[in-house]
């Protein structure tokens, strides 16, 4: 029988409490605790205050509940676990249990109320895009192009479209959403709703193609990943042939693993695999990369619930950058791209990137 007092953490026992008992070997690994300089921000910090909570053993309030937010949900304190431990998304599951009760972050409920703009944007951004010659209501193949392109990119949702139309063919734009971002506001009964409904909405494709890699459910058993999504970088990686190299190239142009790509999907070659192909060279490489790289500051929320914080993250990612000789950032994360830019690095979308190299070879 157990103890816990909070229902949506009680499948998290084990998780919690292999945390609590830890060591803190991964006190390092959290990019947010670092930058704040606190013990309570550190994943261990963090669990060890939900597991209070879940027991009953400490008050459940606005305070201690916030912590849960205090996270990028960048999955690094998993890579230095040796249990592997799912910190990140036990921690989804304590902001939707502060959530039922009130006690979220205010800058998290306006994200979770937002839920409406957001959806209203994005069929208009989807509206906007139906005159592609790759968009076909019809075709057998569909393209998530996820809330953070769609909304805020629309030069980058024509480029992953012109990319689809010449490695693919034509495809139909879902337009639902993951529930990523009303899961890190802590709304679960929203992004639970959003999920359902974009796995419906992608039933009867013989091909799911994911633009955003956090809309692909990284770190999760449901999901467009669980159901067989690829990438449009890991497509592409398939097609290097296609690819022409870009002479006019910034130099050096290093690349950054987002979160959700490579710790979160294990994508690590494709898209040093497909720059290469464009540069003519491997990328160059962050001092810590691939399982060990930094996150962005981007994820989570943070740049709501924590932006100075998140700022700081960036800017630390950003000097790690310049030591290693400046450049161009390239990224694969909508969210990275517009982190990078607003703390003044160059910062490209690999993306943008495929679609010139494959432009070249048009001509």
């Amino acid at each position: 029988m157990t103890s816990f007092k909070l229902p949506l953490l009680q499948n998290r026992e084990a998780a919690l409490e292999t945390c609590a008992y830890c060591p803190k070997l991964c006190r390092a690994s959290c990019p947010v605790a670092d930058v704040e300089s606190s013990e309570t921000l550190t994943p261990w910090g963090k669990m060890g205050l939900a597991w209070y909570q879940a027991r009953g053993s400490l008050e459940l309030n606005s305070s201690y509940a916030a912590t849960a937010w205090g996270c990028s949900s960048c999955f690094a304190c998993r890579e230095h676990c040796d249990h592997r431990n799912p910190v990140a998304e036990t921690l989804l599951d304590a902001r939707a249990e502060a959530f039922v009760r009130g006690l979220e972050p205010p800058r998290a409920r306006s994200v979770a109320k937002a839920e409406p703009k957001r959806r209203e944007r994005r069929e208009a951004s989807l509206a906007a895009l139906a005159d592609h010659p790759a968009v076909d209501p019809h075709a057998k193949s569909a393209l998530l192009l996820g809330c953070a392109y769609s909304n805020q990119e629309p030069d980058l949702c024509r480029a992953a479209l012109d990319v689809m139309l010449r490695i693919h063919g034509p495809v139909r734009l879902l337009s639902g959403c993951c529930g990523a971002v009303s899961r890190a506001a802590g709304d679960a009964e929203t992004a639970q709703r959003e999920e359902r409904g974009l796995l419906g909405a992608a039933q009867g494709a013989e091909q799911v193609i994911v633009l955003d890699p956090g809309c692909a459910g990284a770190g999760r058993q449901e999901g467009l990943r669980a159901a067989g999504a690829l990438t449009l970088i890991e497509l592409v990686a398939q097609r290097l042939d296609l690819l022409e190299r870009l002479n006019d190239m910034p130099y050096p142009t290093r690349w950054h693993d987002p979160c959700q790509l490579g710790r979160g999907l294990g994508v690590y070659e494709a898209p040093r695999a497909v720059l290469t192909r464009i540069l003519g060279e491997a990328p160059e490489e962050f001092a810590r990369s691939r399982e060990e790289a930094v996150c962005s500051g981007a994820g989570g929320l943070l740049p709501v619930t924590m932006p100075d914080a998140s700022g700081r993250i960036a800017a630390a990612r950003i000097a790690d950058h310049e030591e290693a000789g400046g450049g161009a950032i390239v990224t694969g994360c909508a969210s990275s791209l517009r982190r990078f830019r607003k703390s003044g690095a160059e910062a490209l979308d690999i993306v943008a990137l495929i679609a010139r190299s494959l432009a070249a070879g048009d001509g």
